[in-house]
């Protein structure tokens, strides 16, 4: 092992590189992936005649598929039909796909947490159904939908590193080439590199357990404060 040679400033930059190339990927997925998934998720909660049983069916697939395979798919079997992608736009086009159809799943089951007896309540007091969704049922769904998200986000961060099959010079990637320089940087360059994916996630990790805890707060806090006002309305009768 040969930790000073591995930790050459040359080779730190270079992971350090590849440690932002994962970064950009990983932000590029979530931004889009998050607003496809919403939307996904959306029409899927409304049961839209046709429309929601074409998104179960495509949702469904895609969480079933091993984000290898789709990734494989995006690089060398688009080009079959003429679609060539370049390295980069063809890993983030994956991890979009594939993330998205996760984030659908959760955005549903928040939607779903909702009780019915509020959109009940929104459309009697005149409400539209996309009024009620915007201003009633959406607000207290995506509280609840942030941790679950946020730990989404978490696995797509560690996903982008099947990006390394198709040569996408991210951490891993830079790690493995810094590797075959020399056998000997093997073990400092991997515990380099775990311990920058490990500074990353725990990071993320430790914001959606607070974000969890606020939840958690947020709902024992409106659970006193309704029995609070039943209290009072039953001594008031």
């Amino acid at each position: 092992m040969d930790f000073i040679g591995a930790y050459s400033i040359g080779n730190i930059n270079y992971l350090l590189a590849g440690l932002l190339n994962t970064l950009l990927m990983a932000l590029i997925a979530i931004i889009f992936s998050f607003i496809i998934g919403s939307v996904l998720g959306i029409l899927r909660y409304a049961k839209v005649p046709v429309v929601s049983q074409l998104v179960v069916v495509w949702v469904e697939t895609i969480r079933n598929l091993p984000l290898l395979l789709i990734i494989f798919f995006t690089y060398f079997a688009l080009p079959e039909v003429g679609i060539k992608l370049e390295v980069i736009v063809a890993a983030i086009v994956a991890l979009i796909v594939f993330e998205s159809a996760m984030l659908a799943e959760i955005v549903r089951s928040g939607l779903n947490s909702i009780e019915k007896g509020q959109i009940e309540a929104s459309r009697a007091s005149g409400l539209s159904w996309m009024q009620t969704m915007w201003h009633i049922i959406l607000p207290q769904a995506l509280r609840r939908m942030v941790p679950p998200i946020v730990s989404q986000f978490i696995s797509l961060l560690k996903d982008t590193s099947l990006a390394v099959v198709i040569a996408m010079p991210e951490l891993l990637h830079n790690a493995q080439i810094i590797n075959g320089k020399n056998v000997n940087y093997l073990i400092p360059i991997f515990l380099l590199t775990a311990l920058l994916y490990f500074a990353v996630n725990y990071t993320l990790s430790i914001v959606a357990r607070r974000l969890e805890n606020k939840e958690r707060s947020s709902k024992k806090t409106t659970g006193k404060t309704i029995l609070h006002h039943k209290k009072a309305g039953g001594e008031a009768m």
